[in-house]
């Protein structure tokens, strides 16, 4: 319900007997400015205030905002009496209403704004604002020495801190790259000549008044202005990730959208990149508010069913709409869920394994995709003996890549810890990469290696699933020019020189495809869930959703329905607590 603040002057209330003046209206008018809910006293101790047709949520109005309380009040410190008379009524109008006798003068022109001025920043993410008002500033280009270097600043005080540091050139036009020279307010020192911009708040960033100073790239540059910052009375230095945060309270991000954003930061790889701006572009926000007003639809027609179920007005099946809306929800949320590893794999890697017999070229091979000396590489069986592990890009997509011992029995201790962590290493992964000698295909380590790893991944589990295996036929350079092809008893298999390089970029797609699978491919299909908390919130979701279908009483499904629907909105930032938001905003540097 939208509360607004209306001034009116009447000759009396109904059921308080004469009235001196005016009446405090509260009724569903359009909101202030911020989501505020402003009311203007008249003098007079009688207050009128409209409600919706529903008298509980009348009572209720008054038992939450206690419009009376003198720490709702602002910017006054002034408090309301308690009144001495409080039931429900009529206006003139016919409009319900709640009638207040308080037992003194309100006095005029008092404006209480039952939102402060934290809660009302929060009106787009539920999140409190950081920073109080003040104006932060920070480099948001990278450290050290560059070309360019940014220094943005956000707040109120933005175009004083321009205008001191470009003095006596006034602020730029918005939006538009003028050259000043930047001096020390303090001692008029030349600084630097920058390129400097205004973007006049709400049409920036974070939805505030932002100035940025491009600045050439030098330490001793960057710090001058820095200094020079500080010293204008009104900012201080930014906290890391406050930039984001402020666009986040004022609506400008909602929270999976500053996800994305952190991800497109971080992304090193080519899908990572892709997904990051998908969710940056509000994919997986939309998707959650679709879903969300589906569910506000749902609750709709089961309230109407439970206020109005004996009207002959109501339409005829209310209840089975409601049900088909939520069995189709289910069935999205439970594919999403299903996929929700893929996308977690895509952020932070997928685990490929690569395992075979000793001195079949897994050194090699983990040297070769990961373009560096990960392992020692020698023709003694046995080389490795422990898991060696590197993040590495594998045709785009993020990987971390396990070099393991070789699979043999009759060794000593140090060699079977490294055989029994390689094979734990096999259970854990997401991709097999097995690599067997193509000349040596015959000997007993080799065909042992095929029936206990190779056979088994690619057999299906009782749940229809198989755990992803390449094999890949290391050494192909040692085969004959015309010899004969490996064995027809040999699983799918790619032929590989790690030598020479040759099939190596029939490997690489074949990763490509693989990968697509296990990670998610972020240029097709719906957006993924890549974090632990987007899938916590769904599983809650469909869970409530259960509740729903299992309720008896229509009070509770009802209650089932706003749960579930309560989740979805936590999941972009609705009613998000302070601690979730201090560890999503840690990830972000100072400056972002």
């Amino acid at each position: 319900m939208g509360l607004a603040g209306e001034a009116t002057r009447g000759k009396g209330c109904e059921g308080v007997g004469r009235c001196l003046g005016p009446k405090l209206s509260l009724g569903p008018g359009g909101p202030f400015p911020c989501g505020r809910t402003a009311f203007r006293f008249l003098p007079s101790p009688n207050l009128s205030i409209p409600v919706p047709q529903s008298p509980h949520l009348g009572q209720l109005l008054l038992s939450e905002t206690s419009i009376w309380a003198p720490s709702r009040l602002s910017p006054s410190n002034l408090s309301l009496p308690q009144p001495q008379c409080l039931h429900l009524g009529h206006l003139p109008t016919g409009e319900p209403s709640i009638h207040l006798l308080l037992p003194q003068i309100i006095p005029d022109a008092l404006t209480l704004l039952l939102s402060s001025p934290r809660s009302c920043m929060r009106q787009a993410s539920g999140a409190p604002a950081p920073g109080s008002g003040a104006t932060i500033f920070a480099l948001s280009s990278g450290q050290g020495r560059c070309g360019i270097a940014v220094i943005r600043t956000s707040g109120p005080a933005s175009g004083h801190a321009l205008r001191s540091l470009t003095a006596p050139r006034d602020v730029p036009p918005p939006r538009s790259a003028c050259l000043r020279l930047l001096s020390d307010p303090r001692t008029g020192e030349p600084l630097d000549r920058a390129l400097v911009l205004w973007f006049p708040g709400p049409q920036s960033f974070t939805g505030e008044d932002c100035a940025e100073f491009h600045v050439h790239g030098g330490p001793a540059v960057v710090s001058g202005v820095l200094q020079a910052l500080g010293s204008v009375p009104g900012l201080r230095p930014a906290e890391a990730g406050e930039f984001t945060r402020r666009a986040f309270a004022h609506g400008k991000l909602s929270l999976t959208e500053v996800e994305g954003l952190a991800d497109l930061i971080h992304a090193e790889t080519e899908a990572q990149r892709r997904q990051a701006l998908r969710q940056l572009d509000g994919e997986l926000g939309h998707l959650c508010r679709s879903w969300a007003e589906t569910l506000t639809k749902a609750l709709a027609h089961v309230e109407a069913y439970i206020d109005f179920g004996e009207d002959d007005n109501l339409e005829e099946g209310v209840l089975e709409r409601a049900d088909s809306e939520v069995r189709e929800l289910e069935v999205a949320l439970g594919a999403h869920l299903r996929d929700a590893r893929r996308g977690q794999r895509l952020r932070s890697g997928a685990h490929v394994v690569v395992a075979g017999p000793p001195n079949a070229g897994k050194s090699s091979l983990v040297n070769l995709l990961s373009r560096k000396p990960v392992s020692i590489v020698s023709p003694e069986p046995g080389t490795t003996r422990d898991v060696l592990e590197t993040p590495v890009d594998l045709a785009g997509f993020p990987a971390l890549l396990s070099d393991t011992a070789g699979l043999r029995e009759g060794v000593g201790p140090v060699e079977q810890e490294g055989v029994r962590r390689a094979r734990e290493r096999l259970e854990q992964a997401d991709l097999i990469l097995a690599v067997l000698d193509a000349s040596d295909l015959a000997s007993p380590s080799s065909c042992n290696f095929l029936d206990t790893v190779v056979t088994p991944a690619g057999a299906q589990s009782p749940n229809g699933s198989s755990q992803r295996l390449l094999l890949v036929l290391n050494k192909s350079d040692l085969l004959l020019p015309r010899g004969p092809e490996p064995s027809p008893d040999v699983p799918p298999h790619l032929l590989l020189s790690c030598l020479t390089g040759e099939g190596l970029d029939g490997l690489l797609e074949a990763l490509r495809k693989e990968l697509a699978e296990v990670c998610g491919d972020p240029a097709t299909g719906p957006p993924l869930l890549t974090r632990a908390r987007h899938q916590h919130h769904l599983q809650s979701c469909l869970d409530a959703l259960g509740l729903y279908k299992q309720a008896k009483d229509l009070a509770l499904a009802a209650e089932a329905l706003r749960v579930a629907r309560g989740h979805l909105t936590r999941l972009t930032g609705g009613g998000g607590t302070e601690e979730i938001l201090d560890l999503i905003f840690r990830d972000f540097c100072v400056g972002k």
